[in-house]
């Protein structure tokens, strides 16, 4: 666990609060970093902060400015920006409850684990966490989170709780107007089928350590490659994209299927009463599908 809190305060339902700290649920991937490289002397190439017709400032010269007018900016301080109050700097308090598919998975940014501050907190904190998890219901809330406040979610996740942060109304491109001139009319049911048939066949538990970045595999061995002297092969020419097969797509479909390998036989029935493979039940934290919570917009 990190050694800081991402953010502490307290959980509140109502007349009851919770010491909680909550922490990043994700970390960056350590992947590779270019730096931009004067190729006459192999010098890196730095930036300066620069004011035209002053030349560089140092930083302790720098504050923040909001431009009001073309070039013209109101300057605020640190302590003035701290002097807008806000209760969710310190308190999450869940207003609102919904059914634990009911948010669309679009407005879902950023995860980040709910824990206990101290021993005290656990009891309280448990019974927030079976009763979530007993109503299917998700929390919601807003938190103040570096510099703005964020509509977020709390939902059980194992033994703890998870927070997810939402993105508002505002910052979602409506789905209408990009799928408006696709076709309401009804796919035919033997196609369905077919490719029902293929999911099926594809269908495993989900393992995400079984996904790996192939691109910075390769980046890597190229580095590894030129920092030992080795010579580097020539970039094959990228192979032509696939045609579409759209248009014969019943015969792409059973091609398909020939080529995917059947699921293993049932031994406690004949192939023809063998019920279909289905993908195993989730049991673990509801994921927060579907229909979206109504995200409030900034003032």
């Amino acid at each position: 666990m990190p050694q800081r809190p991402f953010w502490s305060g307290q959980l509140r339902l109502a007349l009851v609060s919770i010491p909680v700290e909550v922490y990043s649920a994700t970390k960056s991937s350590s992947g590779i970093a270019f730096n931009q490289i004067h190729e006459p002397t192999g010098q890196r190439i730095h930036y300066e902060k620069m004011v035209e017709g002053v030349g560089p400032v140092s930083a302790d010269e720098i504050v923040r400015g909001y431009q009001f007018e073309k070039n013209r900016y109101v300057t605020l301080t640190d302590d003035e920006i701290d002097s807008v109050r806000l209760e969710s700097k310190k308190t999450l308090e869940l207003t609102q409850f919904v059914g634990s598919t009911e948010i669309e998975p679009i407005y879902f940014e950023r995860p980040f684990w709910v824990v206990p501050a101290d021993d005290l907190a656990e009891e309280a904190y448990r019974v927030m966490r079976d009763a979530l998890r007993a109503a299917k219901k998700v929390g919601l809330g807003q938190l103040s989170l570096r510099g703005r406040e964020t509509v977020v979610a709390v939902k059980p996740c194992g033994r703890g709780l998870l927070m997810e942060s939402l993105r508002y109304a505002d910052e979602v491109n409506k789905a209408a107007s990009y799928f408006r001139s696709i076709s309401d009319a009804a796919s035919p049911p033997e196609l369905v089928e077919l490719a029902g048939t293929l999911i099926e066949r594809r269908t495993a538990p989900f393992n995400a350590d079984a996904f790996h970045d192939r691109y910075e595999e390769a980046l890597r061995a190229l580095i590894d490659r030129k920092v030992e002297g080795r010579p580097v092969a020539a970039a094959a020419p990228e192979p032509p994209a696939p045609k579409s097969n759209v248009v014969d797509l019943m015969a792409a479909l059973k091609a398909s299927l020939e080529k995917s390998p059947k699921p293993a036989a049932n031994d406690s029935a004949p192939p023809e009463a063998a019920p279909k493979k289905r993908a195993p039940a989730n049991n673990g934290p509801p994921k927060g599908e579907d229909k979206p919570a109504p995200a409030r917009k900034r003032a």
